[in-house]
């Protein structure tokens, strides 16, 4: 058994010496009208996507509608003209084209770009195009620099998902499958993506960097933080992570590529996921490890310090909420039977870890929860309304760091233009 495309079976029919042609005929003309009437974009658009479905469901048969399908198709229409056939046959033969092309091994990003711009006005009505409208814009983005940084910024960490895979678990079909929270963030981020490259390569350059600018990417950090090195120390998701990472960065440098803009794009995924990855580790270690405030630092910053751990988490995930999805769908992952034998080992410390963080962060959201709008709206009242008594006492009592000041001024040369106690 094999599966047949509509136009083999219609090819089939039309070889077999037992079939009746011109019922055939007629059927594929009804099919073709019925594309046509069916369309959502007017008369003569609607041949166009008419023969645009003919071109993906029936080339088997026909690059374009034969005389014996068009003209009877036409007829039904009340249309039956020659620039009307003429436009039916010529756009289903373009289209043809363009899928022959698709199957070449090489193409550029600005012959992805014009096929693109070409597959996506018929992609609204004739739905078989979707998937290649989406698959164009993929290929583009990956030889699109930003559009890889974009990506790197949005899409969750998979390593232990694709780590599965690669054993040999998803050939025997017992791989763990992709928990939502993942799943649903990375197809967020796919669809990000692609929007942004949609507008990037159809002359709205500020829509797309609208969307850059909502997620910016982080600078890579010269050396491991102390949380993000705790965390790498205690996961052993984290350490594949990072061994993963350090392949691909010397795969990519070591690959003779022929498209210069596909190695650049890749190398600057890799750089911007490496200061992602980071981020996390860092947000994690920050929340499964918590360090007691600094003994030398002055009073006043000891609630600063300790909001660092709120304000990386937000930086590494978007939000509080978001990151409490993505370690409950670690967890779930984690825990799912049968475990892959080459993590039974850790999965248990990994899982003890993951709910580690998990508790860190809801405890996080609970003592922030009562701090909304209400209240820094409450808050900015009072001081509104707070009497000026410190603009009244005067000016504050000179420092010590103001007199050392003042005696330097008076007793070095004053530089050009500026006189002693001016």
């Amino acid at each position: 058994m094999r599966e047949h495309t509509p136009g083999e079976l219609a090819a089939e029919l039309m070889r077999d010496p037992a079939g009746d042609e011109a019922r055939l005929s007629e059927q594929l003309a009804g099919w073709l009208y019925r594309r046509n009437a069916e369309a959502q974009q007017g008369l003569e658009l609607g041949w166009i996507a008419a023969a645009a479905a003919w071109a993906c469901h029936m080339r088997a048969l026909a690059g374009c509608p034969p005389p014996s399908v068009l003209t009877p198709s036409l007829q039904r229409a009340g249309e039956l003209d020659d620039p009307t056939a003429d436009l039916v046959v010529t756009t289903a033969l373009k289209v043809v084209e363009l899928i022959d092309r698709l199957e070449l091994a090489y193409r550029t990003r600005t012959e992805l770009i014009e096929d693109w711009h070409a597959v996506e006005p018929l992609a609204a009505d004739v739905p078989a195009l979707t998937p290649m409208a989406d698959w164009l814009l993929d290929q583009i983005a990956l030889r699109d620099a930003h559009a890889q940084q974009l990506r790197a910024v949005l899409e969750p960490d998979l390593t232990d998902y694709l780590r599965d895979r690669r054993t040999g678990g998803a050939l025997l079909g017992t791989a763990p499958v992709l928990d939502e929270a993942r799943t649903a963030h990375l197809a967020q981020a796919r669809e990000a993506v692609r929007a942004y490259t949609a507008a990037a390569h159809s002359g709205r350059e500020p829509d797309a960097r609208q969307i850059l600018d909502a997620f910016p990417v982080s600078a890579r950090a010269l050396s491991t933080s102390g949380p993000a090195a705790a965390w790498r120390e205690s996961s052993a998701t984290a350490q594949d992570a990072v061994e993963d990472l350090a392949a691909q960065r010397a795969a990519t440098a070591a690959e003779d590529s022929a498209d210069p803009e596909l190695l650049h794009a890749a190398a600057s995924y890799l750089a911007a996921r490496e200061a992602q990855l980071h981020l996390v580790h860092d947000a994690l270690g920050r929340l499964a490890f918590p360090a007691p405030v600094p003994r030398d630092l002055p009073e006043a910053l000891a609630p600063v310090a300790a909001a660092q751990t709120h304000s990386r988490v937000i930086e590494a995930f978007g939000t509080l909420e978001r990151a409490a999805q993505t370690l409950e769908g670690q967890i779930h992952y984690q825990l799912q039977q049968p475990v892959p034998a080459h993590r039974r080992a850790t999965t248990g410390a990994e899982s003890d870890l993951l709910n580690r963080a998990l508790g860190a962060l809801e405890h996080a959201r609970a003592a922030g929860a009562a701090f909304d709008e209400e209240d820094i709206r409450a808050r900015l009242q009072e001081v509104m309304t707070r009497p000026a008594t410190a603009a009244a006492a005067g000016p504050p009592a000179p420092t010590g760091h103001d007199a050392a000041h003042a005696q330097a001024l008076a007793a070095g040369p004053a530089p050009y233009g500026v006189r002693p106690g001016s």
